[in-house]
């Protein structure tokens, strides 16, 4: 068993595909069907259905375990360079779509100044797609919606945020700067999907205030519903960070006076040590959010 072997059985894990594999390896397909078939024949069972390319309950058993090897081996190039005071290393990090929108620049910006040589990839979805490929190593740090319900994984609040209406200009509830939930149910919304964490809390919120709200769209996805209430197509709630202060329109803010606010944290597992590269982006994108935060409306520090 080598790191090769490994390291061709997640990549045609996350692909599904052994010639994408190889192209995401910088080889060939051959390679990569050795690689894994070693590595079979070594252990004596099926990793990948060549049915299906997907993997088998044995192959999931053994990425788990080569996702914790590949981290080390990551780990170990980052911790050496360390020793000659160069922070350097490949780190994974996923964020939600609406604080992505705001925080990806400057963090991009500050850390090429203070790390120049760690390489970030940045995966932009939703907390639930987040937090399984977070636990399963596919990334090493998460910035999501809390709460987040994950033992294995451990989470440091950033900040708080409002959940706002954005309404097109020409709206009823346009010229007021505050609404209730009440008022807001007079209306029809464009709506988070039911059974995302955002709705539940929204539909919860309405009912001890005695509000029904009334769907017009219910969208999976924050920034699609973000963008549909900014060209107009209805007034939406949002939470505060989907309509960032360097965004201007024909669009307006309201605030929801009896509607509390949401906490976005980074998590991390809490298994296994980190990297240096790992601790220099977490710092860097909590530094970054100390400083862009306060100039965010609705947005308010831990």
């Amino acid at each position: 068993m080598d790191h090769r072997q490994l390291r061709a059985l997640l990549a045609v894990g996350d692909h599904r595909s052994f010639s994408a594999a190889a192209k995401s390896l910088s080889t060939v397909q051959s390679n990569v069907s050795t690689h894994v078939a070693r590595l079979e024949a070594e252990l004596g069972v099926t990793l990948i259905d060549r049915a299906t390319t997907e993997l088998t309950a044995e192959g999931r058993v053994v990425a788990e375990r080569a996702r914790r090897i590949e981290h080390e081996f990551q780990a170990l190039a980052s911790d050496v360079a360390a020793l000659k005071d160069v922070v350097a290393g490949e780190v994974r990090i996923g964020m939600i779509g609406t604080t992505a929108r705001w925080l990806v620049p400057g963090f991009l910006t500050r850390l090429k100044e203070r790390f120049p040589q760690v390489h970030v990839v940045i995966l932009d979805a939703t907390t639930s797609s987040l937090v399984p490929q977070l636990i399963g190593g596919q990334l090493d740090m998460a910035i999501v919606n809390t709460p987040v319900d994950a033992p294995e994984l451990s989470s440091v609040a950033l900040f708080d945020e409002e959940r706002i209406l954005v309404v097109p200009a020409d709206h009823q509830l346009a010229d007021r700067s505050e609404v209730g939930l009440n008022d807001i149910a007079e209306h029809e919304l464009l709506l988070a999907a039911k059974g995302t964490t955002f709705r539940i809390e929204l539909d919860e919120a309405a009912a001890a205030a005695g509000a029904t709200l009334m769907p017009k769209a219910e969208i999976d996805g924050m920034r699609l519903l973000a963008s549909l209430a900014f060209l107009g197509y209805g007034a939406a709630v949002l939470p505060a960070s989907a309509a960032p202060g360097t965004l201007a329109g024909p669009w307006r803010r309201v605030r929801i006076s009896d509607l509390g606010t949401r906490t976005v944290a980074l998590a991390r597992r809490r298994r296994g040590l980190s990297t240096v590269a790992e601790r220099a982006v977490a710092e860097t994108l909590q530094e970054v959010v100390e400083a862009e935060v306060p100039g965010q409306p609705g947005l308010l520090l831990r």
